[in-house]
């Protein structure tokens, strides 16, 4: 083996063993919590049965959307309609309202049977999202610990694609071909069995936790507003559909049947009833299934209706309606929008277990528990490598290489890849601080390691009739004598 891959290999493996021992307890909550979070939609409709749910009656049709919202205010007499979101056959209309002690994240939803207009229930939602999937929503990212807590999940985040790349590479040095698709079931019970299957497991899970990686660092606190800020620079932002209404989109508010009255205004309220107008018009536009309706403040604004079908992310359509007329003013379809942001739409989708619905929660729970396995198998060699013999017992395994592994690197390695891992760093600032604070350690570790097997070296006794001479004497005696 060359030194230089006899230096990376070192590195490669102290870094995996350490970055293993202290990023595997947040990986392992993030594992659980994931688990708990992506089959929240089942736990919902259980938990929120009355309010989400409804029994179409045969050959019912839905009463028209301005009563439901008129049976929503009956209940809910304060604050401004800003959101509604069309029952489904079997599923309520959810009408959004502000409110006095609530900030712009939260909203005060009414349920109401679409069929009936009988109010279902209510409370108090979080981006439209239920109380229940929210507070696992919190445990998953945060730990319910607020902005303290986004530390662990981005933490964790940073350094499971390191650990499943450094795990992958390691795994090939040892093992090649097929023979990394499997452990070796022949070896005999201890570490290099418990080896087997924590790395041929890690293999298989790899691709997915490059993905469960990538996908959680683009919310996540620092590493989230840098990757915001490429995919803007690259034009990949997400396009939302323009709700301005031009002068001569204004509808009349009064008059005759040739339009003579006087024109719209941003002071004039908005009337709900609208909404019976905007509706049709989106539906005859293409727009269905999931559908969220925002309500303009004013009438200078058009409403706009997009789809929400996060199962099918091409079901992404979206259209603004000029409230007074029944017009479509604007429209973006899914196909257009920039392949960057179809691509970090698919892969949010896929990370919270929306995408293709019920397959996708089962893949992230199968990885998710393969996962828990990995970081068991993982301390169980760390514990199976302590040294049993008598005088030599201890309770865990020493790390695998000693410290100053990255000393061993050829140059141009350093050379290049000094401005690579800044960079990274610079990037994802969770991945780059600990990795100085790592490497600040293992060169702390090594100096002292070395400073004490300089003062053991024994130093022995001059023969009698000897003059002690030091080294730089010796030389420039040597050199007179020349």
């Amino acid at each position: 083996m060359s030194p230089a891959r006899s230096g990376f290999g070192q590195l490669l493996l102290r870094l995996h063993f350490y970055a293993g021992l202290l990023v595997a307890p947040f990986l392992l909550v993030a594992a659980l919590t994931g688990i708990a979070y992506v089959f929240t939609p089942q736990i919902e409709k259980a938990v929120y049965a009355d309010e989400l749910t409804v029994s179409a009656p045969a050959g019912a049709q839905a009463i028209p959307l301005s009563q439901q919202l008129a049976a929503a205010r009956a209940v809910h007499p304060t604050g401004d309609l800003i959101g509604v979101r069309p029952g489904r056959p079997e599923t309520t209309t959810q009408v959004d309202f502000t409110s006095p002690d609530l900030d712009e994240e939260h909203q005060h939803t009414v349920y109401v049977n679409q069929y009936t207009g009988r109010v279902t229930g209510q409370m108090t939602i979080w981006w439209a999202t239920t109380p229940l999937r929210t507070w696992f929503d919190d445990l998953h990212t945060n730990l319910q610990l607020g902005t303290v807590g986004y530390f662990y999940s981005e933490f964790a985040a940073s350094w499971l694609w390191v650990i499943a790349l450094g795990g992958v590479i390691l795994w090939f040095r040892r093992q090649r071909g097929k023979r990394m698709l499997r452990p070796d079931l022949g070896a005999k019970k201890g570490v290099r069995r418990t080896r087997g299957w924590h790395a041929s497991t890690g293999l298989w899970l790899s691709i997915g936790l490059l993905f469960l990686s990538a996908t959680g660092l683009t919310w996540s606190n620092y590493a989230g507003v840098n990757f915001g800020n490429a995919v803007d620079a690259l034009d990949g932002s997400r396009p939302e559909v323009s709700t301005t209404l031009t002068a001569a989109a204004a509808a009349p508010a009064a008059g005759g049947h040739h339009g003579g009255g006087a024109p719209t205004t941003g002071d004039t309220p908005v009337d709900p009833a609208a909404i019976d107008k905007v509706w049709p018009a989106a539906t005859a536009a293409g727009i269905d299934g999931p559908v969220a309706i925002t309500v303009p403040g004013d009438n200078a604004t058009a409403w706009g209706v997009t789809e929400q079908d996060g199962r099918w992310p091409m079901r992404r359509d979206g259209v603004a309606v000029d409230g007074a007329t029944g017009q479509i003013t604007d429209t973006i379809n899914y196909a257009d929008w920039p392949f960057m942001a179809k691509l970090t739409q698919i892969g949010i989708y896929a990370h919270m277990g929306d995408l293709f619905g019920l397959a996708n929660q089962i893949v992230l729970a199968a990885l998710a528990l393969g996962l828990i396995c990995v970081i068991v198998w993982g301390y169980r060699m760390w514990w199976q490598r302590r040294p049993t013999r008598t005088g030599r017992r201890a309770i865990v395994g020493a790390p695998p290489v000693g410290p100053g592994a990255w000393q061993k690197l050829p140059a141009w390695a350093i050379v290049v890849g000094v401005p690579v891992i800044l960079a990274v760093g610079y990037f994802l600032p969770l991945f780059g601080v600990p990795l100085a604070a790592f490497i600040a350690f293992d060169v702390l570790i090594a100096t002292i390691r070395r400073r004490r097997r300089t003062a053991s070296i024994p130093v022995s006794p001059a023969p009698a009739g000897v003059a002690l001479t030091s080294p730089q004497e010796a030389s420039a005696q040597g050199a007179d004598q020349g």
